[in-house]
Order: C-alpha cells, then sequence, then structure tokens
C-alpha cells in the first residue's frame, strides 16, 4: 500500500482515496510574472512523479494545477514593462511551457486560470460573508474574519495568539484582526479589475486556489501538493476558506516538497545565487536537471551545485550507457519492478527509486558481458519502465551520447548568472565523416592516419569505441 507523508498530520499514513481507484490531485501552480526557477522546477517534477507513479499503480489520477494570472507582482511588473496584464502573463505562460516541456514535465489535466474563475471566487466570497467569516471593511476591501475559524493553524502548527503577538504595531487599520486577509481588494485607478457587489476590484491571492481547485476537484479531494514556503500563510488560509465555505474537509492529504539551497545557502535573488531554469538549460540538458532533483527525497532540502548537477549527468551516463546496444525484451525483469514499487511506495522515495535504476544497469552489464541476451533484455525494458515513471531516459542512447545541448561534466562552469561552455563545433554528420574517413584508413592499414583522427575528434570532445559491431562515438 502506497504511504504517504501528511503534512496535515505530521505522519506517514496510507493513501486511502475518497474514490476507490481514483485520485484526485491538485498542486499550486506558478504566478506568471517571471520566468520560472529551480524551485518551480523542484516542485513540479516532483509532483509530475507523484501523478506519473500513482497512474502507474493503477489509479486512474485527475491532475490539476493552476495558473495565477492576477496578482500584485503581475500588475506591478506588467506596469514598469509598460504593457497589460494579459501580455505579460501570456508571454511567462509560454515560457513557462518551454521550460516545462524541456524537464519532461508532462501538462496537467486541469489548468484553471484565475481570470477565468471570476464568478466562483465572488461566489465563494459571497458564502463566507453570508455565514460571517467574512467582513466588508471601511476601505471597500472584504476581509476573511481569521477568528471565525477555529482550528486555523492546524496545518502550519501557528497558533493565532502567538501570530498576533508578533504582528507589526503599524498593521492595516482596517482590519478588525492583524491576522485577517484579504479576499477582494477594492479597485485602484489604472488597475485590473472586475465588477462585484461590493464594488469593482480584484480577487486576493489565497481566494483563488480556494475557488478553482473546488471548482475543478468538488469541495473533497484527495491531495494538494506545493512547495514549502506555501504551507503558511497561503494553504493555511486556502483551508480556513474553503471548509467555511463548504462545511467539508477539503484536500484530505497535503504534501509539501522542501526548499532549494545554493550552496546550502538558501536560494534567493538578494543573495545572487538565483537561477532561472532556463540558464541552467543553457548547460545542462533537462534530464540532468530532472535526474539532480529526483535524487534527494522531495521533503529534504535539495543542494544546487554545479558538483551534484555534474553528478547527475554522470549517472545518467551510466544508465544510457548500459542501454546501449541492448534490445528491450517484451517482458520486463519483474525484481526490478517489485524493488521499485517497494520503495516508491514509502512516500514516493526517488531516491532509492534512482538507486533501483543504477542497480539494475550493473546486473543488465553483467549478463551482457556473460552473453545473456534474455536477462540483459529483460533488465533494459525493467530500467525503461522505471525511467517512464521517473521522467527519465527518454532518449535512444546514441541520441544522448551524441547530443550537443549540455557539456560533460568538467566543460562548464556557472558562475552567478554567466554561462561559461565548451562545446564542440562538429555537428553529427561532420563527425561521422571523420569517422568514415578513419574506417577508411584503417582499410587501407594507413594506420597514422587513423590515429590522426581519433585524436583529432579526442581534441574535440569526441569519444570513438570500436566493436564487433562498428565504430560508435559519444561525446566524451
Amino acid at each position: 500500500m502506497i504511504q504517504l507523508h501528511n503534512s496535515l498530520t505530521g505522519r506517514k499514513e496510507p493513501l486511502e482515496t475518497i474514490e476507490p481507484g481514483k485520485v484526485r490531485m491538485y498542486v499550486c501552480g506558478v504566478t506568471t510574472y517571471d520566468f520560472c526557477h529551480i524551485g518551480h522546477a523542484r516542485c513540479y517534477v516532483v509532483f509530475d512523479v507523484v501523478a506519473r507513479y500513482l497512474g502507474w499503480r493503477g489509479l486512474e489520477v485527475t491532475l490539476v494545477r493552476n495558473i495565477t494570472d492576477i496578482d500584485d507582482k503581475i500588475i506591478e511588473r506588467a506596469a514598469r514593462n509598460g504593457e497589460s496584464m494579459e501580455q505579460l502573463t501570456a508571454r511567462f505562460i509560454d515560457a513557462m511551457y518551454q521550460d516545462f516541456d524541456a524537464l519532461g514535465i508532462a501538462r496537467p489535466d486541469l489548468e484553471p486560470r484565475a481570470t477565468e474563475h471570476m464568478d466562483e471566487i465572488l461566489d465563494m466570497i459571497r458564502i463566507l460573508l453570508d455565514k460571517g467569516h467574512a467582513y466588508r471593511a471601511g476601505n471597500g476591501d472584504v476581509y476573511y474574519r481569521v477568528a471565525s475559524f477555529k482550528t486555523y493553524g492546524k496545518l502550519s502548527g501557528k497558533r493565532p495568539e502567538d501570530l498576533r503577538a508578533g504582528a507589526r504595531v503599524d498593521v492595516d487599520q482596517a482590519k478588525e484582526d492583524p491576522l485577517d486577509f484579504v479576499l477582494w481588494k477594492a479597485a485602484k485607478p489604472g488597475e485590473p479589475q472586475w465588477d462585484s457587489p461590493w464594488g469593482a476590484g480584484r480577487p486576493g491571492w489565497h481566494i483563488e486556489c480556494s475557488a478553482m481547485s473546488t471548482r475543478a476537484l468538488g469541495d473533497d479531494f484527495d491531495i494538494h501538493g506545493g512547495g514549502m514556503d506555501l504551507k503558511f500563510p497561503h494553504h493555511e488560509n486556502e483551508i480556513a476558506q474553503s471548509c467555511a465555505a463548504t462545511g467539508a474537509g477539503f484536500a484530505h492529504y497535503w504534501m509539501h516538497n522542501g526548499f532549494v539551497r545554493v550552496d546550502k545557502e538558501k536560494m534567493s535573488k538578494s543573495l545572487d545565487n538565483f537561477f532561472t531554469i532556463r540558464e541552467v538549460l543553457e548547460v545542462f540538458p533537462g534530464e540532468v536537471i530532472r535526474y539532480f532533483v529526483l535524487s534527494s527525497h522531495y521533503r529534504s532540502p535539495l543542494n544546487y551545485t554545479e558538483e551534484n548537477l555534474d553528478h547527475a549527468r554522470a549517472a545518467l551516463d551510466r544508465l544510457y550507457t548500459a542501454l546501449r546496444g541492448v534490445t528491450p525484451a517484451v517482458e520486463a525483469e519483474p525484481t526490478v519492478l517489485e524493488e521499485f514499487g517497494r520503495v516508491m511506495d514509502d512516500d514516493f522515495n526517488t531516491a532509492e527509486a534512482l538507486a533501483v535504476l543504477q542497480n539494475a544497469a550493473g546486473s543488465l552489464n553483467t549478463a551482457r558481458d556473460a552473453g545473456d541476451a534474455d536477462r540483459a533484455g529483460a533488465l533494459a525494458a525493467a530500467m525503461l519502465e522505471v525511467g517512464t515513471v521517473l521522467g527519465l531516459l527518454r532518449k535512444d542512447p546514441d541520441e544522448w551520447f551524441q547530443a550537443i545541448a549540455g557539456p560533460r561534466p568538467g566543460h562548464a562552469t556557472i558562475t552567478g548568472h554567466e554561462v561559461e561552455a565548451a562545446i564542440s563545433s562538429l555537428d553529427k554528420a561532420g563527425i561521422e565523416a571523420r569517422i568514415a574517413a578513419r574506417l577508411d584508413a584503417r582499410a587501407k592499414k594507413d594506420w597514422a592516419e587513423a590515429d590522426r583522427i581519433r585524436d583529432e575528434l579526442a581534441a574535440q570532445g569526441i569519444v570513438l569505441e570500436d566493436g564487433a559491431g562498428g565504430t560508435s562515438w559519444k561525446r566524451g
């Protein structure tokens, strides 16, 4: 049985879905005012794998990942750029898809946008007002009344009295309580706005996810996911709003992935250690970034360093090397799949799952060396099946080793936002032409010329491998 760590209870629990055989899952999506960063990569790779694994286990998964396309940061950035909110968000939504595609992150089943669900947002605010969980302030805003929700803080473990004690003295005087948060913001000149019973304005950030998740998945659903940074106040506020409005339990399981650190420091723009996905993709292929993300348990901190990405590249090289030249069997080696299922059933332990892949690669090499083609093929089939669930091993091995994009370990460094990469200027056709010339020289027993061509290619990072089936090559 699948066990997952429930942030709401603080312990591992068996996954028991509301509807047998089906999983309804919501993951907080991107606020589209800038390029996605490595923290986004961590979150969305993690939940992509969770959804893939649940499907592999035979469950019917409905994954919803929203897009926040109306927000203070969006409005501020659009005004600064002199463009409309719609132009800004469209540009960064396109960029998000490009980055996620490179990382092998599948599209969700549903991808609601806040601006397209204004009716649901207004309905939920109206219900909260009617039930006394919200109030209209003198400044025209509508606030959620935190004191009306007796279990506020149950997700984060924070006590309202402690939060009030630490509140700033200059808190907004329009609020009844410093903990109250905005549901509807009164319109300001020049800002996007929608009509409402409380005047023109726009929604607060927290109410958007509550309205979109319940609209897509119902008042009760199985799993709510997101980054640890969203646990408080965003997810805490979602629970308060949704449970108060519907009277239901909202999400039954909460999953939070850990933070990304850079050389053991928290990643932030202020420390100048902030990396966008596309910056890193200039140096490392998307599959390397994905392997790196999965090399730590999702709840643990992930330490971003160039060295760790180099290790991920080398680990993928080992897997592709094992698969090279092996024809996968129809039936996969069952012991590999059983071990993969065992470690992933234990709170989606991708670090151990990668170890299962590496062990299978070692066994495949042994079988091939022993001339056991049947066992090698079964192990290759198992590796590819596990790889599909993890979103890895998506390329043909020769394609992997011959790809120009992404240098090998030791060929590149990242310093701040500068990227330095030494990539061979030879394209595939040029390399294969030089190999053909070398083979011709060898056929003529012109060993000096053959060696010269090998050395010429080696100087440009091209490694030749002579075998019974001919000469193959890879970027070394």
